[in-house]
């Protein structure tokens, strides 16, 4: 029996199909490797090329019992039945209209692999955050850091009890405005942080909310007002912050240096929060710097009273984050077993396609033999091919399956932040129908010759046709990035078009593609544009249905990212006590829920 008190029940939140955490590992990585439609589904379908083979990506790559099925029914009829409905009382063999029994036994599986999110409160009354501390925060935001610092001071009471020792410090890695660092420093946690972000702004504008909640206050500005008030009224406002040009201004009135050193000509932006340490009371510390490993021997430099590197045997830390993106995940995890003074971790993790890959890129077994429908020079080959040791997977279970390692690309790794036990019908269509714009786009741009088709075996198919010619896993197209555009651009398809257009040949930043978009798209017309449209509509079912499966489908890309942390920590026995992985949040306010935690004894 654990000693930590904390620690739920089972170390993964596994279904009920398992009886063991072992057994589900097994069973996981067994599906991820040998399900070629998992395969597919996560990580072989680019929305992009969607219209641009034939007969497309639908007829050829969804089993031909579940294709009457898909376009028979609404997109969120799809959503519910394999998020929601009770999959045993929807299996009708025979029944006209049923689904057919190889989508449910997938669905099945799918839900037996991926992680429980259910979420139970530890307390049933948290401390309500103040007004003051939640200065910023949205609703969703609210919710986190309530839930997460409740869960944080308990564990770490945990700690204490468990190992007779106190933390010292709680290390937040990628702190943003410190709103969890401000609430743990605050009443009732009174904890010491130490705030660990790498872009200033970021840091300055924390700052300033710590002034206004209380922790922290500004330094008082001591001015000579009057001949203040003067040298400002023979300014421009626009320099008024400017501290030469209140000298200059100050020079010009005839004070002497002795006069200006009277005056305190700091705008009120660059006076310094001052941050006071008192004994029981809450405490915040600021690092400045882009964390691109796990070793902290430069954050804990920067610490009062540890600038030489005396006493650090008397840290004792752990490491949190709420939502850490990428690879910074993995640092907060491996801080655990690279630094003696973090005595225990608590990660939420998010932004999964931020995370490098250490494996390279997949390789499926044909026809989904490549590593996505991208082009093989597009950025997510180029960054699969770097072989980063900081990326996925972290642990050697997975790295070495079955002699191969399990990899995951960044189309499938995308896919896993999505959250389709959230859609709505409205939701849905808003992303459903951004999704056709782009391929329907894309189509366009390849019939103008603004792209052009890759081959991935290197050779164009014969020109009297043939099997390349019928599958979509051959060939894929230049990817364009267009990014976001504005909402207005969403109200139709010629808006959408035409915003791109001029994003495109407009945008400083989109300078690549300014001259080919001028040269093969400047006499499109709206009539073209508009028959594109009407040809494809009727195959928006076929995105959207492809969509939902592949979202639905990396609910097991995310258990896996996650069960890989764990058997990290795991697989660090000699170090680590004690880890397990449970769900913080309500899934509905906030999907990314599942927390790894880890502790030294």
């Amino acid at each position: 029996m654990s000693k930590f008190t904390t620690k739920p029940e089972r170390p993964l939140p596994y279904t009920d199909d398992f009886s063991s955490a072992d057994e589900y590992v097994e069973s996981l990585l067994n599906f991820a490797a040998t399900s070629e439609r998992f395969q597919f589904l996560c990580g072989g379908v680019h929305i992009l090329d969607f219209f641009t083979s034939y007969p497309g990506i639908f007829v050829s790559a969804v089993p031909q019992e579940w294709q009457a099925y898909l376009l028979a029914n609404d997109p969120m009829v799809l959503v519910d039945l394999l998020t929601r409905d009770d999959l045993d009382l929807a299996a009708s063999e025979g029944i006209p209209g049923s689904p057919p029994a190889s989508l449910l036994e997938y669905a099945k599986q799918i839900r037996k692999h991926s992680l429980r999110r259910s979420f139970t409160p530890g307390k049933p009354k948290l401390a309500v955050l103040p007004r003051s501390v939640a200065l910023g925060m949205k609703i969703k935001k609210v919710h986190e850091v309530t839930q997460f610092a409740g869960y944080i001071d308990r564990l770490s009471d945990d700690v204490a009890h468990a190992t007779g020792h106190e933390l010292t410090h709680f290390v937040d890695f990628g702190s943003g405005q410190n709103y969890l660092g401000r609430t743990l420093a605050s009443p009732p946690y009174n904890r010491h942080i130490v705030a660990v972000e790498s872009k200033e702004a970021n840091m300055a504008g924390a700052k300033g909310l710590d002034i206004l909640s209380g922790l922290a206050a500004k330094e008082k500005l001591v001015r000579n007002k009057k001949l203040y008030h003067q040298i400002c009224e023979t300014l421009d406002p626009s320099l008024r912050d400017d501290e030469e040009a209140l000298k200059r201004a100050a020079r010009a009135l005839g004070a002497t240096d002795e006069d200006i050193a009277t005056i305190d000509l700091r705008s009120r932006k660059e006076v310094p929060a001052m941050y006071t340490s008192e004994e029981g009371k809450g405490f915040v510390e600021y690092v400045v710097g882009r964390l691109e490993h796990a070793d902290l021997t430069g954050v804990i430099s920067q610490l009062q009273g540890y600038e030489t590197g005396a006493q650090t045997e008397a840290l004792r830390m752990m490491a949190i984050s709420i939502h850490s993106c990428g690879n910074l995940s993995h640092f907060g995890i491996r801080s655990l077993v690279l630094n003696p003074c973090i005595k225990a971790i608590a990660i939420v993790g998010c932004c999964y396609n931020l995370m490098t890959e250490k494996l390279g890129p997949p390789s499926y077994k044909p026809p989904y033999n490549r590593p996505s429908l991208q082009a093989i020079n597009s950025r997510s080959t180029r960054e699969s091919e770097k072989r980063d040791p900081q990326g996925f997977p972290m642990s050697e279970a997975v790295s070495t399956y079955n002699g191969d390692g399990i990899r995951l690309n960044i189309t499938a790794r995308m896919m896993a932040c999505q959250a389709p036990g959230n859609w709505t019908d409205k939701d849905s269509d808003d992303f459903f129908t951004r999704h056709f714009y782009r391929a329907v786009l894309q189509k366009i741009f390849l019939d103008k010759g603004v792209i052009s088709k890759v081959y991935h075996d290197g050779e164009e198919p014969s020109s009297d046709g043939g099997p390349g010619d019928k599958t979509p896993y051959n060939s894929s197209t230049n990817p364009v990035i267009i990014g976001s555009l504005s909402k207005q651009c969403y109200k139709s398809f010629g808006a959408y078009v035409r915003g791109a257009i001029k994003k495109l040949t407009t945008n400083s930043d989109f300078s690549q593609y300014s001259k080919v978009i001028v040269d093969k798209l400047s006499s499109i017309t709206d009539a073209e544009i508009a028959q594109y449209e009407e040809t494809y509509r009727d195959r928006k079912r076929e995105l959207s249905a492809v969509w939902t499966l592949m979202a639905f489908s990396a609910c097991v890309v995310e258990s896996l990212i996650v069960t890989d942390r764990w058997l990290f920590l795991r697989e660090h026995s000699d170090v680590v006590s004690d880890c397990w992985v449970e769900a913080v949040f309500d899934y509905q306010q906030s999907p990314r829920n599942l927390v790894v935690v880890g502790i030294k004894g």
